[in-house]
């Protein structure tokens, strides 16, 4: 329903109120010889009634319209005629806000625009767009309008329902430290998985996740008010402490390093580590903790495109680590999980509501 048949072109409706925009996303897109454009819309109501005759394949949803903005015409979208969604956004705090809501009311992922006139950022724009278009293309599922039951700051989440629960057998080591890395389908996961850590988890977390700069801040932001345990976005040479989760700032690339006082985090321009394609490497935090806590730690992989993460959690493993991937069955993309899974590296597979219930566990 939600998928191009094989072999089939990629149908795409484009939502937005500059005629610029529309425009610039259409040339981008009609030269694919998998895609094709089915129609435009100018505002949120237009883009509702094109969503229900059209039946596209995938939607760009721009954020600020007339009329109805892109989040009111989501939610209407997924009501009436759930389609893949990606949001156009701005690279700005509000847009970034607009963006994690789109999220939780089921937009499957976000294209940063940039609205400048240089060659630069054109190409960079055009390059995310077909990239967000082809893994919107190859995800797997359409997650529901509702949103994710939080639990109130402050209380304890409640396990997942008995039935739901596999028996894990990772909780026999010892750790210190937790690392989790995401992209695709990640900024829901995470919430998900943090909203069921207690908030006296005595071991710090440190997350990568796939993030232009101006996003992580309000996403950390938005994370410390949803849910029981401090989240904060990390800043270089910040102290690692037990109960925070400190969000890798995004833009550049985040290490852990063992510091006079315990471990810390370590930014670095992306320029420092041409190797790593994915900002910020979840492979690159995820193989500095591993040696920084001599593998005494827990490594998760979430939801993602590619395979960053495999490499850290191999390194991790060698070093007599745990670690845990999402399941295929709850993931927005299955690539990084299984990546991990296919090269022998992970410990445990759960589904998403589960893992954050497993890390808590590791209190005890």
């Amino acid at each position: 329903m939600f998928s191009p048949t094989s072999g089939s072109k990629t149908r795409v409706l484009i939502v937005d109120d500059s005629s610029f925009m529309r425009m610039a996303i259409r040339g981008i897109l009609v030269k694919e010889p998998s895609i094709e454009v089915v129609g435009t819309a100018s505002d949120g109501v237009e883009g509702v009634e094109k969503a229900i005759a059209l039946k596209p394949d995938l939607i760009t949803m721009d954020v600020e319209m007339p009329r109805m903005d892109g989040i009111s015409a989501l939610k209407q979208i997924m009501a009436k005629a759930p389609t893949k969604v990606l949001m156009v956004s701005t690279l700005t705090n509000e847009g970034a806000k607009a963006t994690f809501e789109a999220l939780d009311a089921g937009a499957l992922d976000y294209i940063p625009k940039n609205v400048t006139d240089s060659s630069d950022a054109q190409n960079i724009f055009r390059d995310e767009l077909l990239k967000k278009v082809r893994e919107a293309t190859r995800s797997r599922i359409l997650r529901p309008a509702s949103g994710l039951s939080m639990p109130r700051p402050g209380t304890l989440a409640a396990p997942p329902p008995r039935a739901a629960v596999k028996t894990s057998k990772i909780h026999s080591k010892k750790i210190t430290h937790v690392g989790i890395g995401a992209s695709t389908g990640g900024p829901v996961a995470l919430q998900e998985v943090i909203s069921r850590i207690p908030m006296n988890f005595p071991y710090g977390i440190v997350v990568a996740i796939h993030m232009p700069k101006a996003f992580t801040g309000p996403y950390a932001d938005r994370l410390n008010a949803k849910c029981s345990i401090t989240v904060k976005e990390a800043v270089d040479g910040e102290a690692i402490k037990p109960g925070t989760i400190l969000i890798a700032p995004g833009g550049m690339h985040t290490q852990v390093v063992r510091g006079a006082g315990g471990l810390v985090v370590k930014t670095a321009p992306t320029s420092a580590y041409p190797q790593y394609v994915y900002i910020p490497s979840v492979d690159l935090m995820i193989s500095s903790m591993a040696e920084a806590t001599a593998g005494s730690m827990l490594g998760v992989v979430l939801t993602g495109m590619g395979n960053d993460g495999f490499k850290g959690m191999q390194l991790l493993k060698q070093k007599g680590g745990v670690t845990l991937v999402q399941d295929e069955a709850t993931s927005t993309i299955y690539g990084m999980p299984k990546a991990c899974v296919d090269g022998g590296v992970a410990d445990e597979v759960l589904p998403l509501g589960q893992i954050g219930y497993e890390i808590g566990k590791f209190m005890g």
